[in-house]
Order: C-alpha cells, then structure tokens, then sequence
C-alpha cells in the first residue's frame, strides 16, 4: 500500500512541477532548441499583434486608396501588407521568422535614431509629422526583449545546428 501511494505522490509532484509559473523561464532543449518558454511565447504575441494591427492598417490602406500610388509609397503599403501576411507563418513557427524580427528592430531603432532622436532634442518632435510615428516604434522594447538573442546568433549568425 506505501508503494502506491508513494508512486501516487511521485506523478503529482512531477504534475505540480510541470505546472509551475517558473517552468516558462526554464531552456526548452527538445524543441526549442534551448529558447527558455517565456521568449516563445513572447515571439508569438509579437507576432499575433504584427499580424493584427499591420493586416488592418496595411491592406485596408491599399484597398482603399484611389488615384495613382506614388512608386515609394505603393512599395511600402506592399512590403507593409506581406509583413503583415508572413506575421502568420511566426506565430506558428517563431524561431524561423527571428530575422523578420531582427528586421523590425533594426529599421524601428534607426528611425528613432535618424528622424525622432533629432526632432526631439530640437524640442520639434510634439505636434509634427513624426509624433505618431514615435509613439508607434518606440514599444519595439518589446521585440528586444522577446529575441532570444543567444539562439539568434547561434543559429543564424554561426550556422550551428541546435541541440
């Protein structure tokens, strides 16, 4: 009877540790390649909220624009559109779009270091062009965060085939 009840309490320690809070920070090896839980599911908002609110911005302003596009801007309404169609493919496979992630980051820093940055220092920043914009990209804390940089580097700079 102690044998079964101590393999009894054996499965609920082994359920009740499997359930912790702390589980999500711990390095997934086999299928994540050591990516802790957290970042996955970081990536997946990320690009759940990519796939929201860029699908609607993006392709409403397409479908709705009249007259002739401007060769730049109908480039960027595009590139904004299949952005927001590839966001699909990273919240089911989120390490494989890491370098849309990475292209988010770096286009979003440059802006607010080339256009926000100066305007701001200026004291120009409130009331022009630029504000909404700003208001947009400076949450790409958040893509900084949710890269799981050491993986990235890992795998896409080095080439080394995960554990």
């Amino acid at each position: 009877m102690q044998s079964f009840n101590s393999s009894t309490q054996a499965k609920e320690n082994i359920r009740r540790s499997n359930l912790s809070v702390l589980n999500i920070f711990k390095r997934d090896y086999e299928y994540y390649g050591g990516v802790p839980t957290i970042n996955i599911y970081l990536l997946r908002l990320l690009f759940s909220l990519m796939f929201l609110f860029v699908t609607y911005d993006s392709w409403s302003h397409i479908f709705n624009h009249r007259g002739p596009w401007d060769n730049a801007n109908a480039a960027a309404w595009c590139m904004w559109g299949s952005y927001s169609v590839i966001s699909i493919i990273g919240v089911i496979r989120p390490l494989k779009m890491l370098p849309i992630v990475l292209f988010e980051i770096i286009y979003k820093v440059a802006w607010l270091a080339i256009v926000a940055y100066p305007l701001w220092m200026r004291n120009e920043l409130a009331g022009s062009p630029a504000e909404g914009m700003t208001r947009v990209f400076v949450w790409v804390v958040f893509p900084i965060v949710a890269m799981p940089w050491r993986y990235f580097f890992r795998t896409y700079i080095l080439g080394k085939k995960t554990a």
